[in-house]
């Protein structure tokens, strides 16, 4: 499953920083042949504390975690939907990525020069959101002008969508992100094939910097504005984890206390929230040879899940033996779950829950 997370955001806001310091968590890649072999795309571990506790519990020779894709998109300009800057490349990347990271600068550092001259996040936020929204209404424009000779034939099913195209291209001109139009179930897969980017999901980055004026920690208002705009973020001190990229992890904690950050890794939870976002889960399998975490999408069946691993787990499915990752920890043994009837036989309905250890019986 190939997923992937687009980072942007103005020039000077930390977007290098932030990507630097999360290739030093990728791996191998040679584990996850959907990824790009490409310098501007990191494959990036999602931490995940119970595929450690699994890998123990099996005494397992390899551990491989899930995984998800960075994406370093070049900086955007006010204008890029004109071409402006490395408009065209920026909007190019963008569409192809699943979800967007929008990085966001919060801190005062006159060393450090803003592209619009001042800091006013909220501002650049909107700059950002101005841009997407106007090159999507440029993809509706080119669409709705591909359907007149269709419309002109009375072709039902053209002239709903064009009535649909009409009523999105309204509300973008209002403002409005097309992620938040309430779409039924059929009219978003009309406009599926449009890939919108203001369809895309977004989780904020919000970069601080030790020994500025971070807006968060001053009460400015600039702040409260930013938040209450944008709601789903993450605080994460991008040259702090930068420094800390190399250090083991027993160190980081203490020398983020020095440099000045917060005692905990944003960037793993920042890692956690893109998965999240991307309506993922996450179920496992271990052994002595291998503790493994399969990522797929939240409701999947079994059979789908097991189409993670092979394809043929999914069309020769037979059944799936589950046992909640918890639960097998805690019996101390496949055999004792097992005596326990902590361990279930589950067919092709049974929709698999984050967490589940499974077998697949084909």
């Amino acid at each position: 499953m190939s997923l992937s997370i687009g980072i942007v955001g103005l020039p000077n806001v930390g977007k290098s920083t932030l990507f630097n310091a999360l290739t030093k968590k990728s791996v191998p890649a040679e584990n996850f042949p959907f990824c790009t072999i490409d310098p501007s795309v990191g494959i990036v571990a999602v931490p995940d504390f119970r595929l450690e506790k699994l890998a123990d519990f099996s005494k397992s020779a390899k551990k491989i975690p899930a995984a998800i894709e960075f994406v370093d998109i070049a900086g955007l300009v006010k204008g890029a939907s004109e071409g402006e800057g490395l408009g065209n490349q920026f909007l190019s990347h963008i569409r192809e990525v699943d979800a967007i990271l929008h990085v966001v600068r919060i801190f005062e550092d006159e060393d450090i020069h803003h592209v619009h001259g001042e800091v006013d996040p909220l501002s650049d936020v909107r700059t950002i959101q101005t841009e997407l929204i106007l090159a999507d209404l440029q993809t509706i424009e080119r669409r709705l002008a591909s359907l007149e000779k269709e419309v002109k034939r009375g072709d039902k099913k053209i002239i709903l969508e064009k009535e649909l195209l009409l009523k999105v291209q309204d509300k973008l001109q209002e403002g409005v992100l097309a992620i938040d139009l309430n779409l039924t179930k059929e009219e978003a897969e009309t406009i599926k094939s449009l890939h919108l980017i203001t369809r895309k999901p977004v989780l904020y980055a919000l970069n601080k910097k030790q020994n500025a004026r971070n807006l968060d920690e001053l009460d400015d208002p600039r702040f409260t504005e930013l938040v209450d705009f944008i709601g789903n973020y993450t605080l994460v001190d991008f040259g702090v984890e930068f420094e800390l990229k190399d250090f083991d992890k027993d160190e980081k904690s203490e020398f983020r206390k020095e440099l000045g950050g917060a005692p905990d890794d944003g960037i793993d939870e920042m890692i956690r929230k893109g998965y999240e976002l991307l309506n993922l889960i996450t179920f496992f399998t271990t052994g002595e040879d291998e503790t493994r975490a399969w990522t797929i999408v939240d409701g999947s069946t079994a059979p789908k899940a097991g189409a993670a691993i092979h394809t043929d787990f999914e069309h020769k499915f037979i059944k799936a033996e589950i046992i909640f990752w918890n639960d097998l920890l805690e019996a101390g043994s496949y055999g004792k779950a097992r005596e326990k009837g902590l361990v279930r036989t589950e067919g092709k309905e049974y929709v698999v829950v984050d967490g589940d250890v499974v077998e697949f019986k084909i």
